[in-house]
């Protein structure tokens, strides 16, 4: 047994890897020749021969050095179980992961055996711990069958710029443990199905620096240490969870932080106190959070019935956090960018993140925490189906449903339709992976999200209430499967739902054709649609209709269409006269809708973009209007008809008295995005592109300038008088989005030297008198890309914002990310220049890089130049950041470099010639090389 000190000496602080280490040579060995990765398959999934059922765990927490000691009750798992998993083979013993590189092991014992003898009690492999079946036997007839496995390990937070696992972050201490961050604090079973009691977890550290100490839980005891050691006075602080829970919701703070308190009523009269803890400089920002965090509190009762189950609930907010937040139990941890918010610093979009993350983590106590998923392929149980309720919750709480649900089908279609189409193409629930983070993807949560919709689509939401009462009914406390969803929904409703479980299983985009007849002597009109996909067999998929007759009235409301085969016939008799079909109301399916002909009734279109009784496909058809106009415009094809026929919806769009929703006036205004129009070509030329998309803008903005002007003038002279408090509600946030797209517009028109400067001065004014960010960022946007007579405007505007940010991180990261999306010339010299020597940005934050270099990859016309140039610069801060940050490095920047099938042969050329410098990389991350090594097939 190795001998550790707890405390080392101040003068000189140990390091985690010693020589006396357990797994010094191994975490040698594995760091000169790294383990070749490991593909980890759905199908080889096999419940654990024995696992943990209780824990206790004990920080210590120095400078440089954290010293943990856990204290494991390990059980043998019933092996004659008649589940169709079975376990592993009995002689496998008990299997704890471990991180060799970054968890020193010094200490190892099982109660009632001597002393365990390395190679014969145990063996330490590459990332793995694991005690021999007859070790643990010895030591459970000395137990009355139970084990007690005690560790000790030492680990530096210090280093941990992965930031997974436990990190320092400034001042603060922090874990993050989904989805193998656990295995960096100590070796355990570092897997979901694991579900086990943490019923003690003692934190111990200087008292001055380090006065909040917080775990998951209930708070059973706090205090000064006896004595005082060489770093001053400390205190120590011990927590229990009541409930079972694996290892990636475990959580610990450590720090000297502000904190604002509140409470909430649950409906059967508990008191709960809300805590939100942040560096003192935020304590003034979160106010808006803890308002947010009660509405979801009190939706999830009024919804699903489901109550808060602690008496407490903590949230920490932290600057540098790979994820935009964790669910861990009671304990949820924020980075800053999706729970701080305040006017001058926060814009509405920023706001109505923040509702949406907070509403999501606390919401995951139930679909997450409660009841979690048996395995990570099974992410989308949890993730999907509580992307699904943040989305209702934020649509009803706001009362702006139709808002919310085309913001997130722009997401879906402009971002996951790129996933789907490209190397990393999966099925919500995927069949395999090398490092699961890479698997945190738009499909796996906005995708399963819209796959949980459709779950509500069919049965009804009072149907679906039914499946989620007998889900938890049936599954609280377990780790489960998207199969035991399933049979949960179709028992409660007494449905057959095996068809629909294909969605789970099918990558790819879905398309659905669809072409109709009206025969006028029997009123019959009859509508044809007809699917394609991955899957070897037909979905099931929902399709909402609705027949508006020549006058725009209903002739038939709402109906779903359950399409199962892969062509269907559907009847609508007693038509007095033909119809306009409006297809897939509120995108009641995830797939693309097309025309049989091939060819789109542009009269079609025009006539529902006017006229739809559905807001959701009022807009989408203006939105495939308006592509329409781009794509002409950009294959040299005949648009002036396409052009007017614009021009004309646009107009009724503006002035029609029946939207008195500005937000949706303000969608419907927009033409589509860049990416989203990427989606609709074969071979994507981004410059192309955004050259079509200006100019269809610029004539739209010529031929309604009077109008336009007139309405911002309006609208911008009731916000000077009306001297109204900033409020985010739905009225004035739809106010303050409508007036901005009337600036863009305005601002587009920029011929010549005049129009420059009128462009410049409006935005000028406008971002001078901006009382919130929101106008703040909408007119520095506009600036950024402004040339020739604008540009002394675009450069005054670039100091200005940085000096009123007044190094307030969050502001200081829209700043770089609006200059990395501008529109010029120039803009990859002057990204290449702030990332290099900017004394602000950092590889080591996330939210900078991602501000920045992110950004900068999305900015698709710059990014995608021909020369290659934005490739190259890609490449170089990828070599660098992998070494920093992996994950950062695999999840958010290489996904840019892979979609190169879909770009022509000199960009696809030098995209591959980046991709494989990586692979090439020595010492790659798994996180990195899954990512490009895909990319390359």
């Amino acid at each position: 047994m190795a001998n550790i000190t707890d405390e080392p000496t101040a003068s000189a602080p140990k390091k985690a890897r010693t020589d006396g280490s357990l797994n010094a040579a191994l975490a040698a060995s594995t760091k000169a020749n790294p383990p070749k990765p490991q593909e980890v398959r759905r199908v080889e999934y096999k419940r654990l021969t024995h696992h943990v059922t209780k824990v206790s765990l004990d920080f210590a927490l120095f400078p440089g050095r954290t010293v943990v000691k856990s204290i494991l009750t390990v059980e043998k798992n019933d092996t004659n179980t008649t589940d169709a998993i079975k376990c592993n083979n009995d002689d496998d013993g008990l299997h704890l992961d471990g991180d060799e590189n970054a968890v020193s092991l010094l200490q190892l014992s099982i109660d009632g055996c001597d002393d365990l003898v390395p190679d014969v009690d145990y063996i330490l492999k590459p990332g793995m711990l694991i005690i021999k079946a007859e070790t643990l036997r010895r030591g459970a007839s000395n137990s009355n069958g139970a084990m007690i496995v005690r560790s000790t390990v030492a680990i530096v937070p210090e280093d941990n710029t992965q930031l997974s696992g436990l990190f320092k972050d400034g001042p603060m201490y922090c874990s993050q443990c989904e989805a193998e961050g656990f295995r960096r604090i100590t070796y355990y079973p570092d897997r979901p199905d694991n579900m086990a009691m943490f019923e003690r977890v003692r934190i111990e550290a200087n008292a001055n620096d380090f006065p909040v100490l917080l775990s998951n839980g209930n708070l059973v005891e706090e205090g000064e240490c006896e004595g005082e050691s060489s770093d001053g006075k400390r205190k120590y602080a011990v927590w229990s969870d009541p409930y079972p829970k694996p290892c990636y919701l475990f959580a610990l703070v450590a720090g000297d932080l502000g904190c604002v308190e509140d409470h909430f009523t649950t409906m059967s009269g508990r008191k709960v106190q809300l805590r939100f803890y942040s560096e003192h400089k935020n304590v003034d920002k979160m106010d808006y959070a803890v308002g947010a965090l009660k509405r979801a509190m009190k939706w999830d009762e009024d919804t699903f019935g489901l109550e808060y189950d602690l008496d407490l609930f903590n949230v920490v907010a932290v600057e540098s956090f790979n994820m935009g937040a964790m669910e861990n139990k009671s304990l949820n941890v924020f980075n800053t960018s999706c729970v701080l918010a305040d006017p001058v610093t926060s814009s509405d979009a920023n706001y109505l993140r923040v509702e949406g993350i907070i509403g999501h983590e606390y919401f995951h106590n139930w679909t997450g925490n409660r009841v979690t998923c048996r395995d990570w392929f099974q992410l989308t149980l949890k993730e999907g189906l509580t992307v699904f309720r943040d989305q209702q919750f934020s649509g009803q709480i706001n009362n702006c449903a139709s808002v919310t649900r085309i913001q997130n089908v722009l997401y879906v279609r402009g971002r996951q339709f790129q996933e789907d189409a490209g190397p990393m193409s999966h099925p919500i629930r995927p069949d395999a992976y090398i490092a699961m983070d890479n698997f945190y993807t738009g499909t796996v949560y906005r995708k399963g999200a819209e796959v949980i919709r459709m779950y509500n689509t069919i049965l009804g939401s009072q149907g679906f209430r039914k499946g989620m009462d007998l889900y938890f009914k049936r599954h609280d406390g377990c780790a489960v499967t998207c199969d035991d969803f399933l049979s949960a929904m179709a028992d409660a409703n007494d449905v057959d739902l095996s068809q629909f479980a294909l969605w789970y299983s099918t990558s790819g985009t879905p398309v659905v054709a669809y072409s109709s007849t009206f025969d006028e002597d029997k009123g019959l009109y009859q509508l044809t649609l007809s699917q394609s996909s991955r899957s070897d067999k037909p979905l099931l998929i929902p399709v909402a209709v609705g027949l508006l007759d020549k006058s725009g009235d209903e002739a038939v409301p709402t109906t779903v269409l359950q399409l199962k085969e892969l062509t269907e016939t559907f009847d609508f008799p007693g038509l007095k006269g033909d119809a306009v079909p409006s297809i897939l109301r509120n995108w009641s399916a995830p797939v693309k809708l097309v025309p049989a002909s091939g060819t789109v009734d542009e009269s079609d279109l025009a006539f529902l973009a006017s006229k739809d009784t559905d807001g959701f496909n009022r807009w989408d058809s203006g939105q495939k209007l308006y592509e329409l106009a781009i794509l002409k415009v950009m294959n040299n094809e005949s648009y002036d008809e396409t052009l007017n026929r614009v021009l004309e919806t646009f107009g009724q769009t503006h002035k029609d008295p029946s939207i008195s929703d500005d937000s949706i006036r303000a969608f419907a205004l927009t033409l589509p995005s860049e990416s989203s129009l990427s989606e609709s070509v074969t071979v994507v030329d981004p410059p192309a592109i955004r050259k079509a998309r200006k100019l269809v803008k610029k004539a739209i903005a010529r031929k309604f300038k009077d109008e336009l002007l007139a309405a911002y003038s309006k609208m911008t002279g009731a916000i000077e008088a009306g001297g109204d408090k900033f409020r985010v509600d739905g009225v004035s946030v739809g106010r303050r989005r409508l007036r901005n797209v009337y600036l863009g517009y305005l601002c587009s028109i920029d011929e010549n030297g005049e129009e420059k400067k009128e462009a410049a001065a409006l935005a000028t004014k406008h971002f001078n008198s901006a009382t919130g960010m929101t106008d703040k960022l909408a007119a520095f946007t506009q600036l950024a890309s402004m040339t020739g007579e604008g540009e002394s405007a675009r450069e005054a505007a670039i100091e200005k914002f940085y000096k009123d940010a007044n190094d307030d991180p969050l502001c200081i990261n829209k700043w770089f990310a609006v200059q990395a999306d501008a529109d010029l010339p120039d803009v990859l010299d002057r990204v290449v220049k702030l990332s290099s020597s900017h004394p602000d940005f950092t590889l080591k934050n996330p939210n900078r890089c991602r501000a920045l270099v992110l950004t900068f990859t999305m900015n698709e016309a710059a990014f995608h130049d021909e020369e290659g140039k934005g490739y190259t610069f890609l490449g170089d801060v990828l070599e660098k950041l992998d070494k920093v940050n992996s994950k950062v490095a695999a999840r958010t920047t290489a996904g840019c470099l892979i979609g190169w099938k879909r770009y022509n042969e000199k960009r696809a050329t030098l995209m591959k010639a980046q991709l494989e410098r990586l692979k090439n990389m020595p010492n790659v991350s798994n996180d990195l090389l899954e990512i490009v090594t895909k990319g390359l097939k």
